[in-house]
């Protein structure tokens, strides 16, 4: 039986970090709000990670949103369909 009270390391923590950071010192573009949105979605209920989880809220707050609101843009976002026009991405990152 495994300990449940371990912290487990995330498959895209190395990458979900870089973007992190980016977004701690970018605006509140369409782009850094969706990619906002799909991490906190990713990392919801997550058994570890904290530190991406406590920058998350942090990149919130400084754009002074709570999450409803940060959800409510990205689906007006995501309606447009371009924000991820043009960027190579393939395939749809959700895990």
């Amino acid at each position: 039986m495994s300990d449940s009270g371990q912290d487990q390391q995330h498959p895209q923590y190395k990458d979900d970090r870089q973007l992190v950071n980016q977004l701690l010192m970018g605006e509140a573009s369409d782009y850094h709000l969706a990619e906002l949105a799909r991490l906190m979605i990713r990392y919801d209920g997550f058994p570890g990670a904290r530190d991406i989880q406590r920058d998350l809220q942090k990149a919130l707050a400084r754009w002074q949103l709570t999450e409803a609101e940060l959800f409510a843009k990205t689906r007006a976002i995501h309606q447009r369909g371009d924000v991820y026009r043009g960027l190579g991405r393939g395939r749809e990152d959700w895990s």
